[in-house]
């Protein structure tokens, strides 16, 4: 799962990778622009956002990834602690609010939650598709109990266009969740594993489940 976390404190900003990358991708964006950018890209699966941050504010962030149907939770982590401050955060579309300073324990669990309620099965360990069904624990994929030999991030590409089955991802948005901006490689390679898991599940006869949307992405359906 891959979060980002939006704080023009950079020190802040660190201690909070460093307190959830052991569980956690983590991308940094350090002011409103740069925050939009990202958040944009649809690949999160919680946002952490300061108010307070330069170009643009929190607020128009969080308005602008709204407006365009972005619905990656979000949790406002701020100074700001008055109630006007928190009711505006929540009516442009906060998922939660947590005052500075904060308890990273409490930050965490409050991650938790959101996670849960917005993709039950990362904590059920499993997701599935007709017969296809993939161990999230243990990272293997299965098809009628017949396990499926993917090989690194093959199993999280896997992973990705199974949980948004019957949706379309983008090549980008693909090589950045699974990836990472930072990446050295290029977007080329997800062509590369994408044949691979075709391979791997056309051995079982469900590759046609396997879609590619030509010069677009690909899906599970």
């Amino acid at each position: 799962m891959r979060i980002l976390i939006v704080e023009d404190e950079k020190i802040l900003s660190n201690t909070i990778k460093h307190s959830l990358e052991n569980e956690y991708e983590i991308d940094q964006a350090f002011d409103g622009a740069e925050a939009e950018l990202y958040a944009l890209q649809d690949i999160y699966d919680v946002i952490i956002l300061d108010l307070m941050l330069p170009i643009k504010d929190g607020y128009e962030v969080l308005e602008k990834i709204r407006k365009e149907k972005i619905l990656t939770p979000v949790l406002i982590l701020t100074a700001k602690d008055s109630l006007n401050d928190k009711i505006k955060g929540f009516q442009k579309g906060a998922d939660d609010y947590l005052t500075k300073p904060f308890a990273t324990e409490e930050l965490k669990v409050r991650i938790q939650a959101m996670v849960r309620r917005n993709n039950p099965s990362y904590y059920k360990n499993e997701i599935s598709f007709k017969e296809l069904r993939l161990d999230l624990g243990n990272r293997k994929a299965f098809i009628e109990n017949k396990e499926i030999k993917l090989q690194g991030k093959q199993f999280d590409m896997l992973e990705y266009l199974v949980h948004y089955q019957n949706r379309i991802l983008t090549k980008e948005q693909i090589f950045d969740k699974i990836w990472g901006f930072d990446s050295d490689t290029t977007a080329n390679v997800v062509e590369v594993y994408a044949s691979g898991i075709r391979k791997e599940l056309k051995k079982y006869d469900c590759d046609k489940y396997f879609k590619t949307i030509r010069g677009v992405g690909y899906m599970i359906s």
